[in-house]
């Protein structure tokens, strides 16, 4: 057999197989994380680039988690604690509820996963927004389950692009076991109030779970977002989702957790993989929830980012709409790719959304000063070579 014939064999091979694979997950379409630094540097020769596409924390690691990592190092050799012990009874103290009312994930995207490997099959429905966030229809989808996406609030809403809670409880079927709620949303950077998130809550049927998303509540709280967890003495089926990851400048090593009911983070605990956060993480993410001095300083810093390019965007003659996140989304009036790769070109990586429906707008992180000067003045070059 020759080596032409060994392939196309070979491909035949790979191609029955995947018939066999469930159909949500062959006609799935993977995550598509914001661009590496050494990616673009590869790709265009740039050098000294700057990454505002991940909402990543431009301060980067708090000393103290930094230290507790390196006194991890010695004993890398040994498997972390599977339970979490440290972390979970650090995060119980945080939050004043019981460790037995936590799950730990690999990054919130990891229970966000949990919870539909949990609760979602075949015949069963969940209900999102329509620019939701990436990893909801992901793991949908690769449970087998129906989505069911809800129209986004409207120009005249004062929250354009985010979630339309009455519309999404209306779309809420005998079928629906799940609902998926950012607060705030990511990449529109729109948040839901206390008031209306509490009616949402008491409109829904205790047995459909209601997770909110609160993977930038450090920023968000200035904005008026609640602390849903507060809330999780009087609604059992509420499950709150948080990560290190943001402001917390922990993404690297990928550690999220869950604060449910005990019954329910006892079904997650199921499902959740064996030894799913590393010792670094479980170390890290410790150190760093003890330095809410390093958090003040995010969120300061975030507000003070957040205006900064404000300024510097509204002199190009854009209207930026409030985030309660540390990210903005820019509505560039004309298509997004061209200016996106100018950007590039120059050294400087954000986000476009082309994939959430809104090929007309680029996401954009909130940086140092320098970074968000760099931006500014790159999208200004870039506007200067393209057309509306």
């Amino acid at each position: 057999m020759n080596a032409r014939s060994e392939r196309a064999r070979l491909t035949g091979g790979c191609d029955a197989v995947a018939q066999y694979a469930v159909d949500g997950v062959r006609a799935l379409q993977p995550y598509q994380p914001g661009k590496p630094l050494g990616e673009l540097e590869r790709e265009y020769g740039v050098r000294d680039a700057v990454k505002l596409a991940s909402n990543e924390n431009p301060l980067g690691v708090a000393p103290a988690a930094r230290a507790a990592m390196a006194r991890e190092l010695d004993g890398l050799w040994l498997y972390p604690d599977g339970g979490g012990f440290g972390l979970r009874r650090a995060l119980a103290a945080h939050h004043g509820v019981e460790p037995a009312c936590i799950t730990l994930g690999n990054g919130s995207n990891d229970v966000l996963v949990l919870i539909a490997e949990t609760f979602l099959a075949p015949g069963r429905e969940a209900v999102y927004s329509q620019y939701a966030f990436a990893v909801y229809p992901i793991a949908v989808q690769a449970a087998g389950a129906t989505a069911r996406i809800v129209p986004a609030l409207g120009p005249e809403s004062g929250q354009a692009l985010g979630h339309d809670l009455e519309a999404m409880a209306a779309a809420i079927s005998p079928d629906t076991r799940v609902v998926f709620v950012a607060n705030p949303n990511n990449p529109t950077g729109t948040w839901v109030t206390e008031d209306a998130l509490r009616r949402f809550l008491e409109s829904v049927s205790p047995e459909v779970v209601v997770v909110v998303d609160e993977a930038y509540h450090e920023y968000a709280l200035a904005a008026g977002a609640p602390d849903a967890s507060a809330w999780l003495g009087e609604f059992p089926n509420l499950v709150i989702s948080r990560t290190f990851s943001k402001a917390y400048g922990l993404a690297g090593i990928r550690v999220g957790y869950t604060l449910s009911s005990p019954e329910i983070a006892g079904l997650l605990n199921r499902v959740r993989q064996p030894f799913n956060v590393n010792s670094l993480a479980l170390a890290g993410a410790e150190a760093a929830l003890g330095d809410q001095e390093f958090i003040a300083r995010t969120v300061n810093e975030n507000a003070a980012g957040m205006a900064q390019l404000g300024t510097g965007l509204a002199g190009l003659g854009f209207e930026v709409a409030p985030s309660a996140g540390n990210f903005l989304l820019l509505d560039l009036g004309r298509d997004a790719a061209p200016v996106n790769e100018a950007l590039l070109r120059q050294g400087v990586i954000v986000r476009p959304v082309a994939g959430y429906g809104l090929p007309r707008h680029l996401r954009v992180t909130v940086g140092t000063a320098a970074g968000n000067d760099r931006f500014i003045n790159a999208l200004a070059h870039a506007l200067e070579g393209s057309t509306a």
